[in-house]
């Protein structure tokens, strides 16, 4: 319509179309008309839009939207309850045809007092009932949901009030007085007691009934506390215990080529060659091998038989006496410094002192758990006292004498494996399963000294070298780690000896007695023998058919070992 005005207010210069009438012709329909009073267009108004349907409801409802949060006018039901605009989904189900806010549903936000919900949640664990949370509490009855009987033995009072009316009715109790400083004996001040104050309680007849009961069923049940001991026995394998001077076999014989009353050690010692000798007689694996103190012309083994034997070194090379006492495994085995008397501890859990010469057993010692190590104390006024180590994480030392004792070192925080006393036999270096090193001062039960690393591994065997000075141990990652120990047990990184296979196993280590060599066995059955300056593998072989767990170098002799494995045997090399 507007269009069709601006057309006709249209109006062209004349002076444009003065050439002809051809032009004016050509031109006429743009000619303003002439006389505006017969005209259409002024009576009858165009309307150019084509005709459609109305987007308008016509039941003038206004449509929200549900994401709506908030309305500025008040609508009407039909307004608020109105379907959705828009065309339907066909293909969506019931299900998604529902209003939801989460993908759970519709969530109504919900305000509530949390000391509210705590308050009927308590009431609820306590007595067993609540307030119905699905009732509007404005109603006058409240409805409760739970026990019954509860509801109307607690009146439907909840904790909160049950508790507020105990704290009201609650009496204070009265304590009995005396704040005169003066009486010294009577003076009671702030500590005094209560009056009606039980301070000993017994149990009524009834009760005292009951625990007698489980007391005895308990005894029935349980295992019998009092084990009885294995009878101990030795056997004499050779015909002459004593020589035509009235000499036992503890003492070293004087024709073998080496002295072995010799105070020094070899000056150069070499790397053993070949097998001299095997000796046979544990009918299971070996755990232990110690030579005879100062001389070593014996050697005691340690057996899983239950059994311990003494062997020659020299002459003959016979099994001497086999001691027997142990119900299970033994562990471990230990000379006192003349070699008189030795310990010996197994997994029965008991340490038991043996007469080397007699076989007969002088003592026997139990703290109810598995004793893993055991040593003397070596020094001379000292014999009578000893340490072990145990499965329940202690370091126990007992009094031979009385048969108590009379330390515990309870640090670790696993079974105790090994126990070596160092600086002048001051102090005493313990390894256990929690993968540390602990240092003691004799007799001073707290580790003066803790040695803990994450890249520690367990080092379940410890050897002191001959001249007192480092610590070898056995690394459960298989290498042998040295500590100095006389300088603050500093761990010396550069001499570590490696190329072996332990892991899993406590493979004992040893020393040249010159220290020009350090070996021990490992897991195949192999011993190697490293250089103890150059920590270079000097030489390895096949010893046994199982673990060799044990390596002892003689100590007179140059190029002596003696080894021991789980196969049962004990070889003699040179």
């Amino acid at each position: 319509m507007a269009a069709l005005l601006n057309l006709q207010e249209y109006d062209s210069d004349d002076k444009n179309y003065e050439s002809g009438n051809e032009i004016s012709e050509i031109t006429s329909h743009l000619q303003p008309i002439k006389n505006p009073t017969n005209s259409l267009s002024s009576s009858i108004a165009l309307v150019a839009a084509p005709a459609v349907v109305s987007n308008e409801d016509n039941l003038g409802l206004r449509h929200i939207d549900p994401k709506t949060k908030e309305l500025k006018y008040n609508p009407k039901h039909d307004e608020l309850f109105a379907p959705q605009v828009g065309p339907i989904n066909p293909f969506r189900t019931q299900q998604a045809k529902a209003v939801r806010n989460n993908l759970a549903g519709f969530a109504e936000p919900a305000h509530f007092s949390d000391f509210q919900f705590d308050n009927q949640r308590k009431t609820f664990t306590s007595y067993g009932f609540a307030l119905d949370p699905s009732v509007d509490s404005g109603k006058v009855i409240e409805t409760f949901v739970g026990s019954e009987s509860s509801v109307l033995e607690n009146h439907g009072k909840t904790v909160f009030e049950t508790n507020a009316v105990i704290e009201k009715n609650k009496k204070k109790r009265k304590r009995e007085k005396n704040k005169d400083p003066s009486d010294i004996e009577g003076y009671l001040g702030p500590w005094a007691k209560y009056k009606d104050e039980e301070t000993v309680s017994r149990p009524s007849e009834e009760e005292q009934k009951e625990l007698d009961e489980i007391l005895a069923k308990r005894n029935k049940s349980g295992k019998q506390t009092e084990e009885k001991t294995m009878e101990e026995k030795s056997t004499l394998h050779v015909k002459d215990a004593y020589d035509y001077q009235g000499r036992s076999f503890l003492h070293p014989p004087q024709d073998v080529g080496v002295n072995l009353k010799s105070e020094e050690p070899p000056e150069k010692c070499f790397l053993p060659k070949k097998l001299i000798h095997t000796w046979t007689g544990h009918t299971k694996g070996i755990a232990a091998i110690r030579w005879f103190p100062k001389y070593a012309h014996l050697i005691l083994s340690a057996g899983m038989d239950c059994k311990i034997k003494i062997w020659e070194v020299y002459k003959e090379r016979r099994c001497i006496r086999t001691y027997t006492g142990h119900k299970q495994a033994v562990r471990d085995v230990c000379f006192n410094n003349d070699g008189k008397e030795f310990l010996s501890c197994g997994y029965d859990r008991y340490c038991k002192l043996w007469d080397t010469e007699t076989g007969e057993c002088k003592a026997r010692f139990t703290s109810r758990k598995v004793p893993y190590c055991i040593k003397f104390h070596p020094e001379e006024d000292k014999q009578h006292l000893f340490v072990a180590g145990t499965s329940d994480k202690k370091i126990v030392c007992w009094d031979i004498r009385s048969g108590e004792i009379i330390q515990e070192y309870d640090r670790h925080l696993g079974p105790v494996n090994s126990i070596t006393f160092i600086d002048h036999n001051r102090r005493f270096v313990s390894t256990s399963d929690d993968k540390s090193l602990r240092v003691w001062e004799w007799d001073i039960p707290v580790d003066f000294k803790y040695i803990a690393d994450p890249s520690m591994h367990s080092m379940p065997a410890v050897t002191l070298s001959p001249n007192g000075k480092w610590l070898a141990c056995q690394s459960m990652d298989n290498k042998i780690c040295v500590f100095n120990a006389l300088n603050r047990m500093k761990f010396i990184r550069k001499k570590t000896f490696t190329g072996h296979m332990v892991a899993g196993y406590a493979c004992g280590i040893d020393f040249s007695p010159e220290m020009s060599y350090i070996t021990c066995g490992d897991a195949d059955g192999k011993v190697y023998i490293w250089d103890w300056r150059s920590t270079k593998l000097y030489s390895k072989f096949k010893a046994h058919d199982d673990v060799c767990i044990n390596v002892l170098w003689h100590p007179h002799e140059t190029s002596k070992l003696a080894t021991a494995g789980w196969d049962g045997v004990i070889k003699f090399w040179d």
